[in-house]
């Protein structure tokens, strides 16, 4: 097997110049698209659904560009590269997560005809300390999704800038931001989809030709790649197989139960995934958008094997390592092996437009939670208050942009050099914690009322927070955001074990202790209108 031989040494990668004149040239042409594709964005269907105009396969690519960040490219096959086996368990956790989406949320939630997860509790509950509760939810758990793409952008740009600085790699992560909200202003939620859609296809075809090339240095023979990652890995065969990372102790074995809670559930729960489903026309078509989803996700999923096993055999986990980015570099070191600089270009450009691509997807969505639910709905909600206009919707949401960009780039800043994958799973913990049980609950639970809610959210949201805050993910271990201090008390650098079997107990507890029977009425309305769609044409425009 000529050539795969690990380097075992960091080397420059490429040449800085031409590695910015490719990426800057994709970046160029998704920002050409989200122009050209926006079109006029003067109503909030327009702006925040795109008009409901795409079809299950157009949105079901999209969902599959959103879906698939950073964390899934870089990341990943990071992690893959480094622990072997225990890597790839991200990918099956991220990929099994879309059969919950797929059977019990994407149909009911289209058929609301709304626009965000407020929007569809709020038409069952009627109740605005709710709406409020749901968009405070929807803003940390986008929050924590831009942290680790912030991360992603700071780590490849400086990999292939050779920016080894701080305060360049803090510059990488302010420009990132300024584009995500050049984005999100001008191209709204029709210019962000297409976006998505032509980064999902740029990037599952730049996966498979990488996974292609890596397997023909091997003979096309998966277990001769393997047997070469474990040749040149410092775990030896023990990369092959489970407990690398999560076997060591019955610590890690509890974070690895609590990291799989967090990505198996936690894609029911993220808002700009199921804000993706009010983007089209009919339920089938949210449906039909899933299937499409799975199907990619599940592909490129696969190929994250073969990327990181063949970055731990060409390029060796120690060089891997000792490059900027470390773990997330393994990707575009890999490319660079394998093809050179022209490689390296395109895989390098694919990985920051997938960046670009995915915190516009984001963003938007923070901004519109805000200025759908807590601006229009709670603030300006009252009597002798003048009702909201469309454009003033709008104008509130593109001012949100430039706050959460603002607010992002500090945070990127402050995560910069973390596993990304890691931080993608600890936004999926707080999506699992604070959204699903009670988007549940609302959706198959007559009973279900105003306090359940609350107790959910906000306990699976603040219990997740805190234990993040006070976990090794955060002080007191060398990889953790501060390294230099150490305030750490809850063990798990994942709080998923904890913090979501509270959440649904929570919904449960505060639902019977409360009065509150509900609107038999209503709710009766609300159960018609998920399983049907009828009067949901009543919701376009709202």
């Amino acid at each position: 097997m000529t050539g795969l031989a690990a380097t075992g040494a960091p080397f420059t990668v490429g040449t800085p110049v031409l590695n910015f004149g490719i990426f800057a040239f994709f970046v160029v042409v998704t920002l050409v698209i989200a122009v050209s594709a926006a079109g006029r964005n003067g109503s909030t269907n327009d702006y925040y659904a795109g008009g409901r105009a795409f079809t299950g396969w157009q949105n079901g690519i999209a969902i599959g560009g959103d879906y698939l960040s950073a964390a899934s490219f870089l990341g990943i096959a990071g992690i893959i590269a480094i622990y072997g086996y225990d890597g790839f368990l991200y990918s099956i956790g991220f990929l099994v997560g879309w059969l919950l989406v797929l059977m019990l949320i994407s149909e009911p939630f289209r058929n609301t005809g709304r626009y965000t997860m407020a929007d569809v509790l709020d038409l069952r509950l009627k109740a605005p300390p709710v709406r409020a509760a749901a968009a405070v939810s929807t803003l940390t758990v986008s929050l924590f999704y831009l942290l680790a793409q912030m991360a992603g952008a700071g780590a490849l740009v400086s990999l292939l800038l050779g920016v080894n600085s701080s305060v360049g790699q803090d510059l990488v992560v302010a420009v990132v931001g300024i584009l995500m909200i050049f984005y999100v202003l001008v191209g709204g939620m029709k210019g962000t989809t297409w976006v998505q859609i032509v980064k999902a296809t740029i990037l599952a075809a730049g996966a498979a030709v990488t996974t292609v090339w890596v397997l023909s240095r091997a003979g096309f023979s998966l277990p001769s790649l393997l047997q070469h990652a474990a040749a040149s890995s410092p775990a030896g065969t023990r990369v092959l197989g489970p407990g690398l990372e999560y076997g060591v102790s019955t610590t890690t074995k509890l974070n690895f139960i609590s990291l799989a809670l967090a990505l198996v559930l936690g894609t029911a729960g993220l808002p700009h995934v199921l804000m993706r489903f009010y983007t089209v026309p009919t339920a089938k078509e949210a449906r039909r958008s899933v299937v499409w989803a799975i199907w990619l996700i599940g592909a490129f999923y696969l190929f994250t094997l073969a990327l990181g096993y063949g970055a731990a055999a060409l390029v060796g986990p120690d060089a891997i390592l000792a490059a900027p980015g470390a773990q997330n570099s393994a990707a575009p070191l890999l490319a660079f092996k394998l093809g050179g600089v022209v490689l390296l270009g395109v895989i390098s450009a694919v990985a920051f437009a997938t960046i670009l691509a995915v915190v516009a997807g984001l963003t938007i969505t923070a901004a519109t939670s805000f200025a759908h639910d807590i601006y229009a709905s709670v603030i300006r909600s009252g009597h002798g208050k003048a009702p909201v206009t469309e454009a003033e919707q709008v104008r509130v949401s593109r001012i949100t942009v430039v706050v959460i960009g603002i607010i992002a780039i500090g945070l990127g800043i402050l995560a910069n050099g973390q596993n990304i994958a890691f931080l993608v799973a600890l936004a999926f913990a707080v999506a699992a914690a604070a959204n699903l049980p009670t988007i549940l609950y609302s959706l198959y639970w007559s009973r279900f009322n105003t306090r359940g809610a609350l107790w959910s959210m906000y306990g699976g949201l603040i219990s997740t927070i805190v234990l993040i805050i006070f976990s090794p993910a955060v002080s007191g271990a060398k990889t953790a955001m501060l390294p230099s201090v150490d305030f750490a008390w809850f063990p798990l650098a994942n709080p998923g074990i904890v913090s979501i079997p509270l959440a649904f107990i929570l919904g449960i507890v505060g639902t019977l202790t409360s009065p509150d029977r509900g609107d038999a009425e209503l709710n009766a309305e609300f159960e018609v209108r998920t399983l049907t769609g009828v009067g949901a044409e009543k919701a376009v425009g709202h």
